[in-house]
């Protein structure tokens, strides 16, 4: 899996952020990245789900695999891809953080909003 080691975490451990965040701005690509979740797929059977050429899907999953989000393995004459755990572990990590504070901040709304309604009604 590489890493590009542009972004390290407090203790000095490269991260893939730096990798996998402009993989994940194509919409073909999260498309694809959806696709993996039912399991590996070929690049045909990948194809088949755009209106573009083989080449440009194999492409798509080039930066796909570069980045570390997906694996590839070849069987027979076909490639398959699967995705990668870590990368997306990686990204939910990140978020996690922002995902608690934004909770916090709409519950505090929410408690906001129910004490003005109560206010209001008198109660």
């Amino acid at each position: 899996m590489p890493r590009s080691g542009k972004t390290t975490t407090p203790d000095g451990v490269p991260t893939l952020l730096d990798d996998v965040f402009p993989a994940l701005a194509n919409p073909v690509r999260r498309r694809i990245l959806q696709l993996l979740l039912q399991g590996p797929k070929s690049v045909n059977n990948l194809a088949a789900h755009f209106d573009m050429a083989r080449p440009s899907v194999s492409e798509h999953l080039k930066v796909l695999r570069d980045s570390g989000l997906v694996t590839e393995r070849k069987v027979g004459r076909e490639r398959h891809y699967s995705l990668c755990r870590a990368p997306m572990q990686e990204i939910s990590n990140w978020l996690h953080p922002y995902e608690v504070y934004w909770q916090e901040r709409l519950r505090l709304l929410r408690d906001t909003v129910v004490e003005a309604e109560n206010e209001r009604q008198g109660r």
